[in-house]
């Protein structure tokens, strides 16, 4: 297929080859991925500047979205690569072959650079999801940072560079520049551009920015970034979100609310607790989607209410692909149990989704929300359990809402009333970007929401 670049889509592209360190915020949709490949390109075939390039990605868009993409378009026929996934094996074969463009998972990074024997001789290196490098005490950002000094050139992309906070973007552009613009050290970044927040005598649990510091952030990186959303630049589809509610029975809500008052309540002669408020609101979570993991990480059936409502939908459905974002593994398992529901996980997964092939089919927002093309399978999206990560949330709904996709984009949660589902609710609707916002939500809960407890 010919690439008949947008405007914004030749600016990006020019911006890549015109800077050595660039932070591309592309929003979900835009196609970060052929502009940075057409750069790619450029910089390799037409200017000779950079001859070994690496791409980092998230294991599935490493597999399936960058190859494909590479298959796609006629210009980037003669731009050889190899995809180092899979087994130990099977990815020092692929890092051996002569290529022009080496593509490898991000789990991966640490075993490529301290333990692979491989030589790192790439001087161009793309990280596809740069917010997965936001913690600078992770073992891929501290492999990656010992060999930047080597690099010629870096790209970091992204829809969602600070899906925590502020914090988030030191770590990210450390990477990038060695720490020319927000500082060397994480120390110094805090004390510049945030003061303490939540803390007590002895210890600081988290920081808040200073008044003008987001802005004074965003002016220090500004030079080597640049950010567009999808609104601005495409037409995409009409989106429709709604909420199928379930009420839990007499008994159930009488477990419930003793968990939550108690952080503790027996189920199936076991007994079930939390021992912090970020523990009961995992506990509150599961007990609204009908399940909890006991202290042996067995699962134990609360309530079938989800199941009932995820039924009626598949019925009203009527044979329209579905689908189906879960978070819990025993959400998964009653799910498959009831509706033979298969979940979306390989390539040929892809595949049969996007060909039209699976009815129903189960996809969980930590392993498949960045960058999967599945808009040609369907155009519903049913959360049955939710996650208070906000970043997940987007771009799990991006899979089937963005460009290409034919129909209106039809987004549905099933939601247990009168129980935290409602807290991770208003929170995502209102962009709350931080698990505070689910400690808020449990201390809401624990007070009834009115102050009492």
């Amino acid at each position: 297929m010919k690439f008949v670049p947008h405007e914004y889509q030749a600016y990006a592209t020019r911006f890549i080859v015109d800077h050595t360190e660039a932070a591309i915020l592309l929003d979900m949709g835009l196609g970060k991925t052929i502009i940075t490949l057409t750069a790619i390109d450029a910089l390799v075939r037409d200017y000779f500047e950079v001859s070994r390039v690496l791409v980092v990605a998230p294991l599935r868009v490493a597999r399936d979205t960058w190859p494909a993409e590479l298959q796609k378009w006629e210009h980037l026929a003669g731009l050889p690569y190899a995809v180092a996934v899979g087994t130990e094996e099977e990815r020092k074969t692929a890092l051996r072959q002569k290529a022009s463009l080496y593509i490898i998972n991000r789990e991966n990074v640490d075993w490529l650079i301290t333990k692979s024997g491989v030589p790192f001789d790439f001087d161009m290196v793309v990280i596809d999801e740069l917010s997965s490098f936001k913690s600078h005490q992770t073992k891929r950002f501290k492999a990656l940072m010992k060999v930047r000094p080597t690099l010629k050139r870096i790209v970091g992309l992204t829809g969602t560079p600070s899906s925590n906070g502020l914090m988030d973007l030191w770590a990210e552009f450390r990477l990038l520049d060695m720490g020319k613009r927000l500082g060397r050290f994480i120390g110094q970044y805090r004390e510049i551009y945030f003061k303490p927040d939540k803390r007590n005598q002895h210890m600081i649990f988290s920081y808040t920015p200073k008044t003008g510091a987001e802005e004074e952030i965003y002016r220090q990186i500004s030079d080597i970034t640049i950010s567009m959303k999808a609104r601005d630049f495409l037409e995409m589809p009409e989106r429709v979100e709604s909420e199928a509610v379930v009420r839990l029975s007499d008994a159930e809500r009488e477990r419930y609310e003793r968990m939550k008052a108690e952080m503790v309540v027996e189920l199936g002669g076991k007994e079930i607790d939390a021992v912090s408020a970020a523990a009961l609101a995992n506990k509150l979570l599961q007990m609204a989607n009908g399940a909890v993991y006991d202290e042996d990480g067995k699962s134990i059936t609360l309530h079938s209410r989800k199941l009932d409502a995820l039924e009626d939908i598949i019925e009203a459905a009527n044979g329209k692909p579905l689908l189906v974002a879960y978070w819990y593994k025993h959400d998964k398992e009653r799910i498959q149990k009831r509706f033979g529901a298969g979940e979306i996980r390989t390539s040929a997964d892809i595949a049969a989704w996007n060909a039209g092939k699976i009815p129903v089919a189960l996809i969980h927002p930590a392993s498949a929300g960045h960058g999967l093309n599945l808009q040609d399978g369907g155009y519903m999206l049913i959360w049955f359990g939710l996650t208070w990560s906000l970043e997940l949330y987007q771009q799990t709904n991006a899979r089937l809402w963005r460009q290409g996709q034919k129909n209106t984009v039809i987004i549905q949660h099933i939601i247990a009333k009168d129980t935290i589902d409602e807290r991770v609710m208003a929170a995502l609707a209102q962009k709350d970007k931080t698990q505070a916002a689910l400690i808020a939500a449990v201390r809401a809960e624990l007070t009834k929401g009115d102050g009492t407890k």
